[in-house]
């Protein structure tokens, strides 16, 4: 007679009885909160940097609410208007709308553009001052090329 002996672990009573922690929900608590915080960057990213800007006749009937505000502006760059200081880094000029003759004067610290004076319009992003003036951090120029009929963009930082 063949004797088979079985082995049957004894499960402790305070496990029997334990259940399992759900670690999981951590993890998913984290995912959707990383998930909620990439949504709320895009939107933001988006909103920021979007191709809206104002003509030069918008930004001059709204400039007592925009004053002091980051503005993005296009106009046409009006001929003779450069007045450029190499020695302050300063370039001041003028844009128009093509459909009215009102003007705007910009004030931009950093290198000149080496396309400027060929500049058929630009589109500047900046702060609308109190004085009527606008202090430009960015200038992107939209030159005629040569060889192309689209017109060349070129884009400058300021330096402040």
């Amino acid at each position: 007679m063949s004797h088979t002996a079985e082995y049957i672990p004894s499960i402790p009573d305070g496990l029997a009885e334990a259940k399992p922690k759900n670690g999981n929900l951590k993890f998913i608590l984290g995912g959707v909160v990383m998930l909620a915080l990439v949504v709320v960057l895009i939107v933001y990213s988006t909103a920021s940097t979007g191709a809206y800007y104002l003509t030069v006749a918008e930004t001059l009937e709204r400039a007592p609410t925009l004053a002091g505000q980051r503005v993005r502006v296009s106009g046409t760059v009006v001929d003779g208007s450069e007045d450029w200081k190499p020695q302050e880094m300063t370039l001041r000029f003028a844009v128009a709308d093509e459909s009215s003759h009102e003007q705007l004067t910009i004030v931009f610290y950093g290198p000149r553009p080496d396309n400027f004076q060929r500049a058929a319009s630009a589109i500047i992003e900046g702060e609308l001052m109190s004085d009527g003036s606008f202090q430009a951090d960015t200038l992107l120029l939209k030159c005629p090329s040569r060889y192309e009929e689209e017109p060349e963009e070129v884009f400058v930082q300021s330096t402040r």
